[in-house]
């Protein structure tokens, strides 16, 4: 009996983690203060990137997860002008849309970072989630850069990594 004692434990723990959906809100004191007002006279080029991000990875086996926590960020790698992101749609693995991030058109200032964070409890996107922004330059001004850094650790053991944003149009 003694023997099976810490086994019986350790059963027990795995199956007292409690599986629900938690509800995730969009930060919107991030955005709200970034609302900047556009129009066809400012002589913007628009483009589309998208980025792939990971709130989970299959680990051993298709029936096995492992939560991430995702740190989307959103560059302006102009040293002198401000870009503009127009949409951030978070999609989920079957391509349904998860959340809108940005709901009307926000400046990023010059050599700027502003990040939407993943929580590893979001995993609402599952393994093949990914972000799709809209985006709006100055002619000559470089294109925003998007980038995703994925980790979690359990027990001492760690995953990084980091994915990068393309252009679709």
């Amino acid at each position: 009996m003694d023997k099976l004692l810490p086994l019986l434990l350790l059963l027990l723990t795995l199956g007292c983690s409690e599986q629900r959906p938690a509800e995730f809100e969009v930060d919107q004191e991030n955005w709200s203060g970034r609302k900047a007002s556009i129009s066809a006279a400012d002589s913007l080029l628009t483009g589309v990137t998208y980025l792939s991000s990971y709130s989970q990875i299959y680990v051993k086996s298709a029936s096995r997860k492992f939560s991430l926590t995702g740190t989307i960020s959103m560059r302006n790698v102009n040293p002198a002008d401000t870009v503009y992101l127009q949409q951030a749609t978070y999609y989920d693995t079957k391509g349904a849309v998860v959340r809108n991030y940005v709901n009307s058109p926000v400046y990023i200032a010059p050599m700027e970072t502003v990040e939407i964070i993943i929580n590893d409890d979001d995993t609402t996107g599952g393994t093949g989630d990914n972000f799709v922004f809209t985006w709006s330059k100055p002619p000559g001004a470089h294109d925003p850069f998007f980038e995703g850094v994925f980790i979690s650790t359990y027990g001492q053991q760690g995953i990084s990594f980091t994915t990068r944003g393309i252009p679709v149009q």
